[in-house]
């Protein structure tokens, strides 16, 4: 299986990629950076340094040609404003899915986060609600399109230790999940149909990944 990731050079995205090797797939991972593609070599993957925020669909979908699956699994990081989470967060996420349509790449997996309702809170900091909706538009958008898609919230990041023991449904209470286990999740469900046209949430929690998905 050949997986095109957006954000290749993520915390998730490298440990995607070398999960992906590690079953003989071919991972390739968009970057922005020259530099990073060290780090993407290390993890058995291919870079293509390709900006997702000023590429044209078609440089896009030249990279997808004859991928098996799209990963989305960019962002615009702790540190951007306003302006980056919506030119990344939801700009690039659409780039990305019209690109993989006009590369026929119908499998189409996208990270997105939970709680995306809660950005008009009262009190919600300004860039933290930005990158809310964003990340709520960019699902909207994917949701229309005539695609195999997937869309996977995970709760606040970890670096812990994956356990391969998760709660993966419509809907869970908000919680932890280590970027191993996000990263496995990714992995299963690329082989699992049954998630296509699904919004998943994901926690931290007491099944296997792959009893989870034959729950869904």
């Amino acid at each position: 299986m050949r997986v095109v990731i957006a954000g290749g050079h993520g915390q998730i995205a490298l440990r995607l990629e070398r999960l992906l090797a590690a079953r003989g797939d071919q991972a390739v991972g968009i970057i922005r950076k020259v530099e990073q593609a060290a780090d993407l070599r290390d993890s058995s993957a291919e870079p293509v340094v390709l900006d997702l925020e000023t590429a044209e669909p078609a440089a896009v979908a030249e990279v997808l040609e004859g991928a098996d699956a799209a990963v989305f699994a960019a962002g615009a990081g702790p540190g951007s404003g306003s302006a980056r989470k919506d030119t990344v967060d939801r700009g690039a996420a659409a780039l990305f899915a019209e690109a993989a349509q006009r590369a026929g790449v119908r499998r189409h997996v996208q990270v997105s986060g939970m709680g995306l309702d809660r950005a008009d809170d009262p009190g919600m900091d300004e860039v933290f609600s930005a990158y809310l909706k964003a990340k709520a538009a960019a699902e909207d958008d994917l949701r229309a399109r005539d695609l195999d898609w997937t869309i996977l919230r995970p709760g606040r990041l970890t670096d812990e230790p994956g356990t391969g023991q998760v709660h993966l449904a419509d809907s869970v209470d908000y919680g932890t999940i280590s970027r191993d286990d996000v990263a496995a999740v990714l992995v299963a469900l690329l082989d699992e149909p049954r998630t296509v046209h699904h919004t998943l949430e994901l926690v931290e929690g007491h099944t296997p990944i792959d009893e989870a998905l034959k729950r869904i």
